[in-house]
């Protein structure tokens, strides 16, 4: 079996039977059993040919945590915080739509949907899986949760589509599988989420938030639908994605919200209803418009909608007998989908992302790049730690999988992490009880997690296929330690003690680039432009200029250099031997507070790079965009605020770069940075505030804890490399994926058994330095989950962008493989069946929308079938 992996950025799924050496039985590869039916034709109510058909979508958003924790709302608990529960509004809306099979409803967050599933009789369970077989239930987006699109890893993302989208299969079949990517909440989208969503076989996506300029834009163009070109290494269409903009958020129209929560009058028995406002229509293309019914928890008493949307649509269309042309239908986003696709149009094309979001002039939503930092920091390690949990479940055998509380103990941590995905949690932007009930959840996957320890002393266990140079410190009491490695072999070492002498800043740093720690105030609005304040979602300085926290720093120097900015502000540097990336350890907190002002700290590189005005981030860890100062690549910007509105999402790297030299920084958790002066590249490390934004969630962000009780301190680590712009990306590229999947340390008591085993390694050869095992989990009993992906984009590494070639029955050291079946990315189909929508770009260039590759989970990799058999 040998999977070539060709030079576009893609991902793949496989799963393939194992067999332990000598301890396993062979086994059959997985077989994923459909329900046969053609999807959209039976579900979809007809259309009116020449007549502007509204597409009414009932809808409810749930937020997998925001004010109230993910319990709480589920069960309707805290209803002095917000009044909300999700039990309730999936009892009544399967209620209603029994009632009249015209009626149609969508569901999203699969991880309240599989509570509220696992409760309900058999009788029930059969109901509503008649609903969904008959498409007057539809499941839109199908993850765990909805993700955010700025602060989360691909790898991350990847794990909690998939368990939401494997539940749906399992317990729904080939119609429970959603067609259409729904992310009509977060806060800014990402041009690496539609890359994914298009090679998990979704054939559109909607949202509905963008920048208002961008947004006002595309109405006077008609461009508030176009198909997104999401990678600029895999071929088209692979990567290509059909992309809508909502017309209302995802909010009903003004006057039509009909919930419990809502205020506006219900419809009344009057024949007359020619006020129906449809004016939004005139800035779509077709002559179909999408017009969401329903909003936040809503539908808790679904009958309040369905009594006077079943109203709406008769009066409404009684009006047609007196001429007119308006026609509205129950719909969802599939049946509006296939609408639009029937009218063979050509579409506009995009190619960048929508960041960063603003929905005012001087209100960029930016700040929660950073928000919570330590919460964004413990969601990395916590993947770190899983992908190393799943993988040591399948190299160890059953005897991994049965830890301290039964089998499976890495489902707690799965779905711990795919909550912490929600775009109201790693993005910093719930309340602060929420906060601490997502860390709770985390460490309680991380028990459940573990494994049964060997006798080692210390044991480092290393996730990634390719050997790594990684440094690990450990506390100590003394200051002689002799230590070895599994031969009996020295291993270099160092104890570094408290004191030190000191020294000037220009004796360790280049001349080339420094680092000064520095912050900006935050506006508490008062301010003759606006009165916006910084919050969790929004960063807005009160000025343009940073302070500089300390022009002088106390340094001490032993074999790293200690800085001191600020008692509350403070770094070590480290070059350790034969190292590629100086090593920056920053220190902030607790921020203070007393001058009545917010802060937000950032450390700030400054360089002799001749940048001009450009710089590079990554999306979700993956691929990476050109940013340029003041500038974006679709629409004419007028900036209004010049430090937060060139602020972008950095989620594991970011660089500036001329013709000699690149700077490039690497982060250990979602940052918000940007390059405001040439040469220059800031990160913000830490936020501080002291008012609400005003944009829900009710509270300042102004962290604090029992052992931190006069404000949150926060650690992390940038890790700077300075090469050739033509070889940078052999280096930052590892880097990355050292500090997303960095090595497992452990320890145990006791002395070590003669019999123990000292060294062991799950693969019989390393792999290519092209290619990166993203995922290896158990799937069932006998069937395991491999994805592989080809790190590089294309022309990115002169010798890491080729093909490379993957001997798969030569991978693993304790498996053999009986068989592999290709998949897509979310493992949802077999690879060979996906078809997705074709759609034709305005540049009238045609793509068919079926393809005989099998996408490897990864910047570039394809893997043809017939170079797998």
């Amino acid at each position: 079996m040998i999977g070539k992996i060709h030079k576009q950025m893609s991902h793949d799924s496989w799963l393939f039977s194992k067999m332990a050496t000598p301890d396993y039985t062979p086994f059959v590869f997985l077989l994923l059993l459909f329900q046969s039916g053609v999807w959209g034709v039976p579900s979809c109510h007809a259309t009116k040919p020449g007549m502007l058909n509204v597409h009414l979508v009932p809808h409810t958003h749930d937020d997998v945590g925001w004010l109230k924790t993910v319990d709480q709302y589920f069960y309707g608990d805290r209803n002095d915080i917000q009044h909300a529960g999700v039990q309730y509004i999936l009892d009544s809306v399967v209620d209603q739509l029994l009632k009249n099979p015209d009626r149609r409803f969508i569901y999203v967050e699969t991880a309240f949907f599989y509570r509220w599933w696992k409760q309900q009789t058999d009788d029930m369970q059969n109901t509503v899986k008649q609903l969904v077989n008959e498409g007057r239930l539809e499941f839109v987006n199908g993850g765990w949760c909805m993700s955010d699109e700025a602060t989360t890893h691909y790898s991350a993302v990847i794990d909690q589509m998939t368990m939401g989208l494997r539940f749906l299969n399992d317990t729904f079949g080939h119609c429970g599988r959603p067609r259409v990517a729904w992310h009509i909440d977060p806060f800014g989208h990402a041009r690496e989420h539609a890359s994914m969503f298009a090679q998990m076989g979704y054939d559109g996506f909607f949202f509905g938030r963008l920048d208002y300029q961008d947004r006002n834009r595309r109405m006077v163009a008609r461009e508030q639908e176009m198909l997104w070109r999401a990678s600029e290494s895999l071929t088209p269409p692979m990567a290509d994605l059909f992309t809508g903009i909502l017309p209302n958020g995802y909010n009903p129209p003004e006057g039509f919200c009909w919930d419990q929560s809502c205020d506006d009058p219900p419809i009344r028995d009057d024949p007359d209803l020619e006020d129906y406002n449809v004016d939004d229509a005139l800035v779509y293309k077709t002559n179909h418009i999408i017009m969401t019914m329903g909003s936040d928890f809503q539908y808790e008493n679904a009958n309040l909608w369905y009594k006077n949307l079943d109203k709406l649509i008769r009066y409404v269309n009684q009006m047609q007998s007196n001429g007119s042309e308006v026609n509205v239908l129950y719909s969802t986003p599939s049946c509006y989908l296939q609408e639009l696709h029937r009218a063979n149009l050509t579409w506009p094309l995009k190619g960048d992302d929508f960041f960063p979001y603003a929905d005012s002039a001087h209100d960029f939503w930016t700040g929660y790049f950073t928000s919570r930092p330590a919460l964004k920091r413990y969601e990395r390690i916590s993947n770190s730690y899983l992908q190393t949990c799943k993988q040591l479940e399948v190299l160890g055998g059953p005897i991994s999988r049965k830890g301290p509380f039964g089998a499976g103990d890495s489902e707690t941590l799965k779905k711990a992490m795919a909550v912490a995905q929600h775009h109201d949690a790693v993005s910093g932007t719930e309340k602060q009880h929420v906060a601490n009930d997502y860390a709770r959840k985390l460490a309680n996957g991380w028990a459940h997690c573990q494994v049964p320890t060997m006798c080692f002393s210390v044991n480092v266990y290393n996730p990634l296929a390719r050997p790594v140079s990684w440094p690990v410190r450990l506390p100590v009491n003394g200051t002689a330690y002799s230590i070895s490695d599994a031969k009996g072999k020295a291993v270099d070492s160092q104890v570094v003690s408290l004191c030190a002498s000191i020294v000037t800043l220009r004796d360790f740093l280049s001349s080339l680039f420094c680092v000064c720690l520095s912050r900006y105030n935050a506006s508490d609005g008062n301010n003759s432009e606006s009165i916006q304040m910084s919050g969790a979602y929004i960063f807005r300085p009160n000025t343009s200029t940073p302070f500089i926290i300390s022009k002088t720093a106390k340094i001490e120097t032993l074999q790293e250099v200690r800085q001191w900015f600020s008692p509350w502000v403070s770094q070590v540097v480290r070059l350790y031997t034969d190292s590629r990336a100086l090593e920056l350890e920053w220190t902030v907190g607790p921020v203070p507070i007393g001058d009545d002002l917010g802060k937000e700290v950032i450390s700030r590189l400054d360089s002799s790079i001749n940048s001009s005005g450009v710089f590079y981030t990554d999306s979700n860890g993956r691929e990476v965009l050109q940013r340029r100062k003041d500038y974006r690549p679709t629409w004419n910007l007028r900036q209004s605020e010049p430090i937060a509105g060139n602020y972008y999402p950095i989620n594991s790297r970011a660089y500036i770069k001329d013709d000699k030299d690149q700077l490039t920084v690497v982060t250990d958790r979602s940052q918000g940075g940007g390059s405001i002066q040439d040469g220059s590249l800031e990160i913000m490390l830490h936020r501080r505030l002291l008012y609400d934004d005003v944009r829900g969630v009710g509270e300042p962000l102004n962290e604090t804890s029992d052992i931190y009780p006069e404000g949150l301190v926060v650690r992390g680590r940038h890790l700077l490399s300075l090469s050739p712009p033509a070889t940078a990306a052999d280096t930052h590229r590892p880097l990355a994926q050292e500090v997303v999947l960095q090595p497992l340390i452990t320890f145990t008591d006791g002395e070590l058994h003669p019999s123990t085993r000292l060294e062991f390694s799950g693969l019989q050869a390393v792999l290519p330095p092209a290619v990166h095992l993203l995922t290896v989990s158990q799937w069932d009993q006998d069937t395991v989950l491999l994805r592989l992906e080809h790190q590089y984009q294309a022309s990115e590494s002169k010798e890491h962008s080729q093909p490379v070639t993957v001997n798969l029955q030569k991978l693993f050291s304790t498996l053999d493989m009986l068989g592999v079946s290709e998949m897509n990315l979310s493992a949802n189909q077999w690879k060979d069946e996906m078809t997705r929508l074709d759609w034709k770009a305005e540049s009238g260039t045609h793509h068919t929308g079926v393809t005989n590759q099998l996408c490897l989970l990864s910047p570039l990799g394809c893997v043809k079938t017939a170079d797998l058999l």
